[in-house]
């Protein structure tokens, strides 16, 4: 019988963890709003991964913005939870624009770097827990565990330092899904019974599907409901 042997715990100081979380997309299924801003139970998505993370161990946090970068920092969960903020000046280039982008940013020495999206409503710190745990236990020849629900690939994914360098190392065109490609052999797909890593909001259909399924409201904050805007704008004419 073939045994895959696991990475052991080793003793002394826990790996160092950092975090990303890529809040930079224009929400153009969204009516150009930042999705990350929309609150579920009267809590912002944003401050929910923030929170997961922090209460999670996680540290430093870097939040990638780019579209809409001015009203998220208004919201105030960047600065409430110490998290970083760093801009991608070409948030159109896409998500491996951005990894790149917040990678370069954190310390060159962390151990292992999570990085979650900014519009997965029920990620919480027992769901990062359980991520750096099944990382902390991966097959000792894997360096990057992906989420896996009923064959289908979720997020946040976890990667060791040295994937790190090899991404930042290659060409402007890799990311983690490339790196994942190039190197299939030290993936560690984690299977996974809990579909909250593969939920994230995408368009309005999602954002209704994410109230049915939880029995609280997912809303926009006033100043970004459209329907609330329309009507001021009415009102004026």
């Amino acid at each position: 019988m073939n045994v895959t042997p696991l990475v052991q715990p080793t003793p002394g100081p826990a790996p160092r963890t950092g975090g990303l979380v890529l809040a930079a997309g224009a929400g153009s299924r969204m009516g150009h709003r930042p999705k990350c801003l929309l609150q579920l139970n009267g809590v912002s998505l944003l401050e929910r991964q923030l929170q997961a993370l922090t209460l999670a161990g996680v540290s430093p946090i870097g939040v990638v913005l780019g579209h809409h970068a001015e009203r998220i920092l208004q919201d105030g969960a960047v600065a409430r939870w110490a998290a970083q903020p760093v801009l991608n000046p070409q948030p159109d280039d896409g998500h491996v624009s951005s990894l790149r982008t917040g990678l370069r940013a954190l310390p060159p020495d962390l151990d292992v770097v999570l990085v979650a999206l900014a519009d997965q409503p029920l990620i919480d710190a027992p769901a990062v827990l359980a991520l750096l745990q099944a990382f902390a236990q991966r097959p000792a020849d894997t360096q990057l565990l992906q989420p896996i629900v009923k064959g289908l690939p979720g997020n946040p994914v976890v990667f060791s330092g040295a994937v790190v360098a090899q991404i930042l190392a290659g060409s402007n065109e890799m990311g983690a899904r490339q790196w994942m490609q190039a190197h299939p052999e030290a993936v560690y797909r984690w299977e996974t019974p809990h579909s909250l890593f593969r939920l994230d909001v995408d368009n309005e259909s999602d954002r209704l599907a994410v109230e049915q399924l939880t029995g609280q409201s997912l809303s926009w904050p006033h100043d970004l409901n459209l329907s609330t805007s329309d009507k001021h704008e009415q009102h004026r004419h």
